[in-house]
């Protein structure tokens, strides 16, 4: 099984250079819209089609190693990472093989096949992996967070607070209490980016799952945004995906 995850890892690499080749036809497509570039689009069409095609060659076991992925973080010590990656990796799994369904449909293999039901089937858990990866994503952003704010507690004197009588407390619509929660939404923003910037695979991480979820969420029809769009975040997500295979500390653990 380990001899497969490795040699499976190898046509993953590959498998991001195609994808980032396909969302790149798609976003170079969609700025052709002209009729002298009918032929060009047409061309980059078909281009596209055989990346997704060939990307789909290349996923085929991949459905093995999110099982093993699962059964690795099923064990974690959080529970609310276990809960998320261990779902995530299960519709992952569930992903990929209505992929290779799907792929043996556009190759011949399953004659008739209802190839609409198993692409939206396939986009559903999809889907649903996104969202777990960015509800990880968001609690590890929360506990860097709060780790961060005590810190930064911890390192300023402590002053005696003198308590206001009721009369001289500000209400909520005064001026100065909408100064207070200015002051304090800032605050919030910048310790947010200050624990994003010194964590760069939690930031990629969450970038690469944003840019992500706007794919199935057009193939969905759940919010639609356009080819043009969704080429450029798939592009965004796959270069993403290769700097992090490229340099292995950016990827985000567990």
């Amino acid at each position: 099984m380990d001899s497969w995850v490795r040699f499976n890892a190898q046509s993953q690499a590959k498998e991001r250079v195609f994808r980032a080749a396909q969302y790149a036809c798609a976003l170079l497509g969609s700025t052709l819209q002209n009729d002298e570039a009918a032929e060009i689009r047409r061309t980059v069409s078909q281009l596209e089609a055989h990346m997704s095609l060939t990307r789909k060659l290349l996923r085929l076991g991949n459905s093995v190693e999110a099982l093993e992925a699962a059964k690795r973080s099923i064990h974690l010590s959080d529970s609310v990472l276990r809960l998320c990656l261990t779902i995530s990796h299960l519709n992952r799994a569930m992903y990929f093989a209505c992929d290779n369904v799907l792929w043996a449909g556009k190759t011949g293999l399953i004659s008739e096949l209802d190839q609409h039901k198993w692409s939206q089937r396939s986009f559903r858990y999809y889907l649903f992996a996104l969202i777990l990866n960015l509800t990880r994503d968001a609690y590890e952003l929360h506990l860097l967070v709060e780790r961060e704010a005590r810190s930064r507690t911890s390192k300023q004197p402590s002053s005696p607070s003198i308590p206001l009588p009721p009369d001289h407390l500000p209400s909520s619509s005064s001026p100065a209490t909408q100064a207070v929660n200015v002051g304090w939404l800032y605050r919030q923003l910048h310790l947010v980016g200050t624990v994003l910037y010194s964590n760069p695979p939690l930031l990629l991480d969450l970038v690469k799952n944003s840019c992500d979820i706007f794919i199935p969420l057009d193939r969905l029809g759940i919010y639609p945004t356009g080819p043009g769009f969704v080429g450029a975040c798939g592009l965004a997500s796959s270069v993403l995906s290769i700097l992090t295979m490229v340099h292995p500390w950016l990827k985000l653990k567990p």
